[in-house]
């Protein structure tokens, strides 16, 4: 998906919300907002720790 083919509207959706009809939609973030100006961020899952962060390419990696 090249950056025409993004929607313009990245308000938050959540998941099985629909408009008249609509396939239910999955929730987007995006990532400036789960890492808030940081470059690291610590995602609890059933008492596991992950690690997303953004590498020195500007790439990001989830790690355990």
């Amino acid at each position: 998906m090249n950056s025409s083919d993004k929607p313009k509207d990245f308000s938050p959706q959540v998941a099985g919300a629909s408009r008249s009809g609509d396939v239910p939609t999955v929730r987007r973030v995006t990532s400036e907002a789960l890492l808030a100006g940081q470059r690291e961020l610590v995602i609890e899952h059933n008492d596991d720790e992950y690690y997303l962060r953004i590498t020195s390419k500007g790439r990001l990696i989830l790690t355990k």
